[in-house]
């Protein structure tokens, strides 16, 4: 598979600068294969430690000298080693999280090795010990699901990948084409991006084999629940992770997910989903400006799910059971459409920033008012409401941008893109005033260039 990560990791390994490199992600995102497809493609030679299938492994790092550890890699290995055309791959790092404290080593003493580890629960192991991240002395780079243009490439339609990239505000997408993108976007609603569902529906276009695969999925995020050893029941964590996607796109309600356990162990329940990355927190914020974190309202919290097609997994619908993707209709397509929407912003960042999600909420006596992700574009709030359909009221959003006086924003639908100018008077007769980008969901990646595109 084409991997937007896949340019993060070649500049990284051709960098004058580099250091030991720390891939972060949930399970099967992908880590392993593009650190393998790496070593190919810049043809290095691989030396591929996995700490959880051999923990006796981490025996050859008892020294804090490098040199000695790939000596003792060659004795053990039966390999020769030759830094400058070798990659050490640290897989599951967090099996021997004492070895992460040791990558400072790599990279003051043997900087010409390169050297990547991955663990899909670091937090855990971390937390659990005394040392930190050797921070200055590693790089990170933060790994999420297949976005929408790499499923399109997944799929061999890479001059409709080509065309979102290139695509100006200003031109007008031909109805054939706008009908295709939303009818593949449709399918990436309930395939999702986890590349084992990905590829196993782009060779086998079976529900029940893309069904198959994501239960087993989701089979291996369970499994992964006895590693959190005594922190709560298995059953509090299985409801906290069903509950997720049964409460997309509405503030996370702790009695909801198990009415009789105290709110704190619901709450360290869906802590425990977020360090694990099965999920992610969508923070409430103030919309006062930038940074975006520096304004949390920790009243109001939203959560999405890893990726979509789980989450539609996990909410139980059977897939095995319907002849087509085009037929479906979802009843919460409301919330499903912003964990999508959720899913492809997480994927916009740059590739060692950590994606976080932000949405403005505010409780009145008149009622509530909500837009469901804020955006950070340079110096500007961008406030993005998405809509599962081609219409949709936009009186959250008026009230928004008239209360902080931004000047533009985004709506996500199914309608074509268009840029327009808003001016109305509140019911209480104040201007607002403002320019409004719509967007089709095929091209949310595109959001941050399109934005640029308004006056």
């Amino acid at each position: 598979m084409k991997r937007n990560f896949m340019m993060f990791l070649d500049q990284w390994l051709n960098s004058s600068s580099r250091k030991p490199l720390i891939i972060r992600g949930a399970r099967q995102v992908g880590k392993t294969w593009l650190v393998r497809d790496l070593a190919k493609r810049m043809d290095l030679q691989l030396i591929e430690l996995n700490f959880e299938k051999k923990p006796q492994l981490a025996s050859l790092f008892k020294e804090n000298e490098p040199r000695i550890i790939l000596e003792n890699m060659e004795l053990a290995l039966g390999i020769v080693v030759d830094p400058k055309k070798t990659l050490l791959f640290l897989d599951e790092i967090q099996a021997a999280p004492q070895l992460i404290a040791k990558l400072r080593w790599f990279a003051e003493d043997l900087p010409e090795l390169a050297v990547i580890a991955a663990g899909s629960l670091l937090e855990f192991a971390l937390e659990n010990h005394t040392f930190s991240m050797p921070v200055g002395r590693i790089s990170l780079g933060y790994l999420e699901p297949l976005s929408f243009q790499e499923f399109l490439l997944a799929k061999g339609e890479s001059q409709l990948a080509g065309y979102l990239r290139k695509y100006q505000i200003s031109s007008q997408i031909p109805l054939a084409i706008h009908e295709k993108l939303l009818s593949i976007f449709k399918e990436y609603f309930f395939v999702g991006g986890m590349p084992a569902a990905v590829n196993t529906w782009v060779e086998t276009r079976s529900l029940i084999a893309l069904q198959q695969v994501q239960q087993e999925l989701l089979t291996t995020y369970r499994d992964d629940f006895a590693r959190y050893r005594g922190r709560l029941s298995i059953e509090l964590l299985e409801e906290a992770m069903t509950a997720i996607p049964q409460q997309l796109g509405e503030k996370i309600t702790y009695s909801k997910i198990n009415p009789v356990v105290q709110s704190s162990a619901v709450k360290q329940a869906l802590e425990l989903l977020c360090k694990a990355r099965v999920a992610h927190v969508v923070e409430g914020c103030g919309a006062n400006g930038v940074p975006l974190a520096g304004d949390k309202n920790h009243k109001y919290k939203k959560m999405i799910f890893l990726d979509v097609g789980l989450s539609i997994g996990a909410l139980g619908l059977r897939l095995s059971e319907l002849t087509s993707i085009e037929g479906i209709t979802l009843v919460n397509r409301g919330g499903i459409a912003e964990q999508v929407v959720g899913q492809l912003l997480r994927t916009v960042e740059l590739a060692f920033m950590e994606p976080a999600l932000y949405y403005w909420h505010r409780e009145d006596k008149g009622g509530s008012a909500e837009v469901d992700y804020l955006l950070q574009h340079g110096s500007q709030v961008i406030p993005v409401e998405v809509k599962a359909g081609a219409t949709g009221s936009l009186k959250s959003l008026h009230l928004l941008m008239g209360m902080k006086k931004l000047k533009r924003a985004v709506r996500i639908n199914s309608d074509y893109p268009s840029a327009v100018e808003v001016n109305l008077k509140t019911t209480q007769g104040e201007t607002v005033s403002y320019h409004l980008l719509s967007l089709p969901f095929y091209l949310v990646e595109e959001i941050h260039r399109l934005i640029d595109q308004l006056p």
